[in-house]
């Protein structure tokens, strides 16, 4: 965490300076905005969260319900999504309250007793080290908690504007603010400002973001459709507190009886409750939600059909639901038509479950949700900045829904093996066999973007090959210089809008000439150098590039007065050095060797929300000003 540098900071330095509409944000929902979220869950949260971050930008969040989400659904955090919690800066505080899973038990029908069941696996949650980060289980709506604190604590000050409906939008072909929406005022959120429950104001916006869950209103206003299939089985879920004598109650499991169906367990945080997903069988093409109707009490006595010889009674019921799994995706994320997109750039976008359902059981529904949010906030803030221009808003739709796709021919395979009897698989340990195969998926860590004016090709991958392109950056220990701090490299990459270049240095010293010393030069004093081009001229050096170099030589061989500029910026209003750009490998863990970079250097170009965009050669500045100039907007003629 970085401060002081704009003068002496003596309170919370997780509370930036409030700048732009932050110094007098209108408490009441304006009539014009930059950007206008609907929908104050995940999706919308982080999107909210990211955008704050930009005080020029008028961003207004709204939510029908009258305040905050007391009771969430979901709860899994996948190691992916606690990283982007890195980078809103509360990943560390929410591993402290939250429920870490470590392993994973399989229980199946006794051979010798097949009514009863018996612990026949355990599996570790990570054990490939995909991340320094753990899995965990944490309550949905103190994650929206915390992305609501980062935003009211953001230069742009931005709250929720609880008790707003969305009721229908139109896209108009001309004017600033294009978007006219019509709103309602809530049943339940009572009078405020002279707005009475039920009344209704038109609001005028730029841009719109869906994320108004899966009967979502701003889906259908653009005439998108949610298209798929239900796979007619049916789930009691239950957060409980509970008497047991189950054993491994606070570890998660997957439980298969021979003929009672299946439990997927899930301990909860706090130590005490925990969520059980309880199969309730098939159900009848025409049933018509009347499984929907199944008690509580049901619930529980099929769950101890299954957990058989083992009882359970449920002493108290925080929060249950029964629901039908089905698997949907939209065909597009935006409000363009494939055949138009060369002709117009969206200005209405669907994120989270307004784009894809499926099943709970995998713990996808939140962290996937987040994603999209974050993908089209950032793109958001570099339009509206005039970073970059509007087609690049289309990239979101064709890099989101292709995820939303995989993610849901991923759920039906392991919903259906969750559902399946254990006499109905052709080896007994299918399930957990698939569980330890794709467990990469799941922890979020599979997306990988394809080419585009965002994603480079792969002619230079072989120089950085444990950063593959298109697929997030993956972080590892590091020494920084100035100090001698152990460091996580990927830890400084904030949600701050910022691209980051990796300089990965040769073998030469920081004094000798050479070609980290011509690229340095060259970013700092090229008209076509990115930093050069594009930062806008009173700006800092790193305002919207944020250009770390790692050298191979341990850190007491690197001398900072010998380190070119470019990684010792000025910054803030006393134009004071920023010593945080400067690392070296450690030799215990040299990161050289442990993600397969070139001992003859790599440039490694990552951007906002954490993809490798670039892999290239140190001296290969033309590439690297080619491939900005296809992204970025130039702003200068100099800094």
């Amino acid at each position: 965490m970085q401060f002081h540098h704009h003068g002496y900071v003596s309170g919370d330095p997780r509370v930036q300076p409030a700048s732009g509409i932050g110094l007098a944000r209108e408490p009441e929902l304006p009539d014009e905005m930059d950007v206008l979220i609907v929908g104050a869950g995940p999706a919308g949260m982080i999107a909210a969260a990211q955008l704050a971050q930009f005080p020029g930008i008028s961003t207004r969040l709204i939510d029908r319900r009258p305040d905050r989400l007391a009771v969430g659904q979901a709860d899994g955090i996948q190691a992916r999504t606690v990283e982007t919690f890195q980078a809103f800066g509360f990943a560390n505080r929410i591993i402290e309250e939250a429920y870490r899973i470590t392993e994973m038990c399989f229980w199946k029908p006794d051979p010798a007793n097949p009514e009863n069941i018996v612990r026949a696996a355990r599996t570790p949650d990570d054990p490939h080290g995909m991340s320094e980060f753990p899995h965990l289980i944490v309550n949905q709506a103190r994650v929206l908690d915390y992305f609501a604190e980062y935003a009211r604590n953001a230069p742009g000050r931005l709250e929720p504007d609880w008790g707003w409906e969305f009721v229908t939008l139109r896209v108009e072909e001309e004017g600033d603010h294009p978007v006219v929406v019509t709103l309602r005022r809530a049943a339940d959120a009572g009078a405020s400002a002279g707005t009475a429950e039920g009344e209704q104001r038109t609001v005028r916006a730029k841009y719109v973001l869906g994320a108004d869950g899966a009967r979502s209103r701003v889906r259908e206003a653009i005439g998108r459709r949610l298209e798929g299939d239900q796979a007619f089985h049916a789930w009691g879920v239950m957060d409980v507190l509970a008497e047991t004598d189950f054993p491994d109650i606070r570890t998660k499991c997957a439980i298969q009886s021979h003929d009672g169906g299946s439990i997927l367990h899930i301990p909860r945080e706090g130590n005490h409750l925990f969520r059980m997903y309880v199969d309730l069988g098939e159900v009848a093409p025409d049933d018509n939600g009347r499984v929907r109707q199944t008690t509580q009490a049901e619930v529980e006595e099929r769950a101890n059909r299954i957990l058989h010889p083992y009882t359970l009674t449920v002493k108290n019921v925080a929060w249950r639901s029964v629901y039908e799994v089905g698997h949907r995706v939209t065909d597009k994320f935006d409000d363009v038509p494939a055949d138009e997109i060369a002709t117009r750039t969206p200005r209405v976008f669907i994120t989270g479950d307004a784009c894809h359902t499926h099943s709970a059981k995998a713990g996808q529904g939140m962290n996937v949700s987040m994603q999209d949010g974050w993908n089209i906030s950032w793109k958001l803030a570099h339009v509206l900045e005039g970073r970059a221009p509007e087609e690049l808003l289309h990239t979101y739709s064709a890099e989101r829904q292709q995820i939303a796709v995989n993610l849901i021919e991923f759920d039906k395979q392991w919903s259906s093996l969750m559902a399946a009897k254990p006499e109905e698989m052709e080896d007994p340990s299918e399930l957990e066999d698939f569980y330890m195969k794709t467990i990469e998926f799941p922890a979020g860590f599979m997306t990988r973007y394809e080419p585009s004016m965002l994603i480079a090709d792969d002619a230079h991958q072989e120089l950085a090959s444990g950063f593959p392109i298109g697929k997030r950056f993956k972080s590892h220990p590091v020494v920084r210089v100035c100090d001698a701090n152990p460091k996580q490299l990927g830890h400084h990459h904030r949600a701050d809008g910022r691209w980051r270049v990796y300089v990965f240095a040769d073998a030469a010293a920081p004094a000798q000439p050479g070609r980290v010393a011509d690229l340095a030069q060259w970013l700092v004093s090229a008209p076509d150098s990115p930093v050069v081009a594009f930062t806008p001229d009173g700006s800092d050096l790193d305002a919207w590039f944020d250009v770390k170099v790692i050298y191979q030589q341990d850190h007491t061989r690197v001398e900072m007065n010998e380190v070119p500029a470019v990684f010792l910026p000025k910054v803030g209003p006393f134009q004071v050095a920023d010593y945080e750009k400067v690392y070296a490998a450690d030799p215990a863990d040299d990161i050289f060797e442990a993600r397969g970079i070139s001992r003859d250097g790599a440039i490694v170009v990552v951007r906002p929300d954490h993809y490798v965009s670039a892999v290239l050669p140190l001296d290969a500045a033309a590439e690297l000003a080619g491939f900005f100039a296809g992204v970025f907007r130039r702003q200068s003629a100099g800094v």
